[in-house]
């Protein structure tokens, strides 16, 4: 075998090699994901937080139930967030927790927006007193590319609650609440997607990663071993 076939039998090699060791990576992270999503399964089943158990981002996931009272010339709507293919807002609320200086935010819900003018906002029923906030505990809601600075009305793209917090003089916890249930009835929309592990795109990774593996191997046995048998068996 001359120097051309060894360099070529080595690339092949290789690159079967590290084909397949990509897929199979591809593969571990999407076990992986299963883990976290066991984890934060777990979690949720555990027995809900009450006002005096909230602490910091180990919570994640757990579910709640809270009481306070809303902040509700605080709550912020965030634009561009669809929910059963409609383009609406997210509402979010500080809930000023009953015996604690603090507050948490909260994903209320979502609201439709008015086509003919996007400024408008619909009636929200805010109760007034102490109310119960039955969820889930979440990091910030999801960020939008946004071009500039956020701005700081009550419609905004995104939610920098520092920024709110500076804003409206709260102590807000490193936490917001998913709200999924509570006493009153206010009209907002709670289908809240489930988050996207991204389980499809690992595996389709892992597909495409064994299907080049696969192929550069065909290649090598039909054009390096089957067509040269071939071509020398004719007469």
């Amino acid at each position: 075998m001359n120097i051309r076939r060894w360099l070529l039998l080595a690339a092949v090699v290789l690159g079967s090699a590290l084909t397949a060791r990509l897929g199979v990576w591809q593969l571990d992270r999407a076990q992986q994901k299963l883990a976290l999503q066991a984890a934060v399964e777990a979690e949720a089943a555990r027995p809900a937080l009450a006002n005096a158990d909230l602490g910091g981002v180990e919570q994640l996931h757990r579910s709640v139930a809270l009481h306070g009272q809303w902040v509700a010339e605080r709550s912020v709507w965030l634009d561009n967030r669809p929910m059963d293919g409609r383009a609406g807002f997210y509402v979010v609320t500080p809930l000023r927790l009953t015996g604690r200086d603090e507050a948490v935010l909260v994903q209320r819900g979502w609201v439709p927006r008015d086509p003919s003018n996007r400024s408008h906002l619909p009636p929200l029923a805010t109760p007034a007193g102490e109310v119960e906030v039955v969820g889930r505990l979440a990091a910030s809601p999801s960020r939008l590319y946004e071009l500039g600075e956020g701005a700081s009305g009550a419609i905004r793209q995104n939610l920098d609650a520092a920024a709110l917090a500076a804003e409206s003089g709260l102590r807000l916890l490193p936490l917001t609440v998913v709200q999924t249930a509570g006493a009153a009835d206010d009209g907002l929309l709670r289908h809240w997607p489930a988050p996207d592990l991204g389980l499809h795109k690992h595996y389709g990774y892992a597909f495409q990663w064994f299907a080049l593996c696969a192929l550069i191997l065909i290649l090598y046995v039909w054009f390096q071993l089957i067509r040269p048998r071939l071509r020398r068996q004719q007469p």
